[in-house]
C-alpha cells in the first residue's frame, strides 16, 4: 500500500505528463522544425504510462497493452464475433502495410468481396462472457477507463476487472464455485472505429489468414461445430 505522499507523486507526474502532452500537440500546428511528432507520440506514451501507475496505486481498473502480432486500421475493419458457449472468435481485416503507399486512394473492403485479403481471427478460449457494440472511437473518451491507459486501435487488457468482480459475485452462489477459477480470467478490450468488443477468458490467440472473410466465416463455424 503506498503512502500519501508517494500517491500524490503519481498525481503530479500524471499532471506533468498531460502538460507535456498538450504542449506537444500545440507544437504540432506551426510549420515543422522537426521532431515535433516524435515528441507528441512520446509524451503520448508517457501519459499513458502515468495513467496506468496512478491507477494501479489506488487498486483501480486500467488498461495495459497485450502483445498481439495484430493491429488495425482507423477506418472500417469489418470486426465479426462468432462464439458459442465457451469459445469466442473476433474476425476483422487488419491494417494495411503497403509501404508504396502515398495516401491519395482508399482501397475499398466489402464484407462480401471475393478477394483476398489478411484477416485476423482472434480465439479466446475459456470464455466466459462477451460484449460488442458502443462505444465507437468518437466517444471513447467518455469510457469509464478512458484517462486509465485505455487506447483505441490495439489489443488492451484490463487491469483490476470491475466485469470480472462483478461476475465472480454472481457465480459465487453457485454450488460448485471454485474461486481459483475465476483468478485465471482477463478482461481484453478492442477498440475499434464503429464497436468496441470486450471479452472475458482464459486466454487469447491469433492466427492469421490470406483469405476473403466469407471463406474465414466457414472455417470459424466448423471450428465452432466440431
Amino acid at each position: 500500500m503506498l503512502s500519501t505522499d508517494q500517491i500524490y507523486q503519481l498525481q503530479e507526474t500524471l499532471e506533468a505528463a498531460g502538460k507535456r502532452r498538450e504542449a506537444a500537440a500545440i507544437a504540432l500546428a506551426p510549420k515543422h522544425k522537426g521532431g515535433e511528432w516524435e515528441e507528441f507520440h512520446a509524451a503520448v506514451k508517457a501519459e499513458l504510462v502515468a495513467e496506468r501507475a496512478l491507477a494501479a496505486a489506488q487498486n483501480q481498473a486500467y488498461a495495459v497493452p497485450v502483445e498481439l502480432p495484430v493491429l488495425w486500421d482507423t477506418g472500417a475493419p469489418l470486426p465479426h464475433l462468432l462464439q458459442n458457449d465457451y469459445q469466442a472468435f473476433l474476425i476483422f481485416f487488419v491494417r494495411d502495410a503497403d509501404p508504396s503507399w502515398d495516401g491519395s486512394s482508399v482501397n475499398i473492403r466489402r464484407p462480401d468481396s471475393p478477394a483476398a485479403f489478411q484477416l485476423a481471427v482472434v480465439e479466446f478460449k475459456g470464455c466466459v462472457s462477451t460484449m460488442m457494440g458502443s462505444p465507437n472511437d468518437e466517444v471513447l473518451h467518455g469510457h469509464p477507463l478512458y484517462g486509465k491507459g485505455l487506447e483505441g486501435y490495439r489489443p488492451m487488457r484490463i487491469e483490476n476487472s470491475a466485469w470480472i468482480a462483478e461476475l465472480q459475485r454472481i457465480n459465487s452462489v453457485h454450488d460448485g464455485y471454485a474461486p481459483e477459477r475465476w483468478r485465471r480470467l482477463s478482461h481484453y478490450f478492442f477498440g475499434f472505429h464503429d464497436v468496441t468488443f470486450e471479452c472475458v477468458a482464459e486466454s487469447v490467440s491469433v492466427d492469421l489468414h490470406e483469405s476473403s472473410l466469407p471463406e474465414v466465416l466457414a472455417k470459424v463455424c466448423e471450428r465452432l461445430l466440431r
